[in-house]
């Protein structure tokens, strides 16, 4: 495993817009065609320093999988919410332009008729970017892991045991967590994240309920990039989510493999519940 330290090149990121919500039944071709065709673009790819998006989709065997399925998932409530996940990720430093401009402009596409009611966000919130490992030695850096085609992501959220220090923690993740994860397989990188601390200046003026709150700054989102489907590579995760809940330094919350999605197409609107 490899964990790389400043970027080479002057574009990286510093944060990501996540966001995991589901059509209403009988309305998955229309929010599919809606999001990919109108939205993914005027909502946020069109907006200052936004420089690479993702989508993603869970069907329902893959939702099946997710842990911890009880209400104890601080992601998706109930656990098996939310199909479709964006992410996007924006330029280091430039944060306030990007989202300033964001709450702004669902405001004006709402306003306009562009908007999409028959929809319910399990949790879509901001984060700021943290580190990365990598399986290989010349890795596809986490700034292009969005257009590198990857054929699945999981993503994992970790909460730090109240006091234990991040350090420790990330000590943990790099020596013994995420090696066993990455290692010898189809994992290809991990990405963190910690919560944007006092987001609700730029989420407050969504249209609509945005789903569960971030948390605060003892948690930490994973991204996971594989090369394969997930489902077949899923006992490396329950093993990690094991490993972690049993170290004593954290307790995994949320964890859900997802498929990317077929751009263009309305593969997979069939197989969501």
């Amino acid at each position: 495993m490899n964990r790389l330290g400043t970027p080479e090149y002057p574009i990286s990121v510093g944060s990501m817009l996540f966001t995991l919500v589901d059509p209403e039944q009988g309305y998955e071709v229309a929010y599919n065609r809606w999001y990919e065709r109108d939205h993914f673009y005027g909502g946020c790819m069109t907006g200052p320093y936004c420089f690479s998006g993702g989508r993603w989709v869970a069907t329902r065997g893959l939702k099946d999988l997710r842990f911890p399925a009880d209400d104890t998932n601080a992601v998706a409530r109930p656990w098996d919410r939310g199909s479709y996940l964006a992410i996007y990720w924006v330029e280091a430093g430039h944060h306030g332009d990007h989202f300033g401009w964001g709450a702004d402009q669902v405001a004006r596409l709402y306003a306009a008729g562009r908007g999409f009611t028959q929809r319910r966000h399990a949790h879509t919130a901001l984060y700021d970017h943290v580190g990365d490992a990598y399986r290989d030695d010349d890795p596809v850096p986490v700034e292009l892991a969005l257009d590198h085609g990857y054929a699945g992501l999981v993503t994992v959220l970790v909460e730090r045991v109240e006091g234990i220090d991040v350090g420790e923690l990330e000590a943990w993740m790099l020596d013994e967590g995420l090696p066993p994860v990455l290692d010898g397989g189809p994992v290809a990188s991990c990405a963190w994240w910690m919560p944007v601390q006092l987001q609700e200046d730029m989420t407050s003026q969504a249209p609509m309920d945005l789903g569960t709150p971030p948390g605060g700054s003892n948690r930490t989102m994973q991204l996971f990039f594989l090369e394969d489907e997930p489902a077949g590579h899923w006992d490396r995760f329950v093993d990690y989510g094991r490993r972690v809940n049993t170290s004593g330094l954290a307790t995994v919350l949320f964890a859900a493999p997802f498929l990317a999605t077929v751009v263009g197409t309305d593969t997979y609107t069939d197989q969501l519940w």
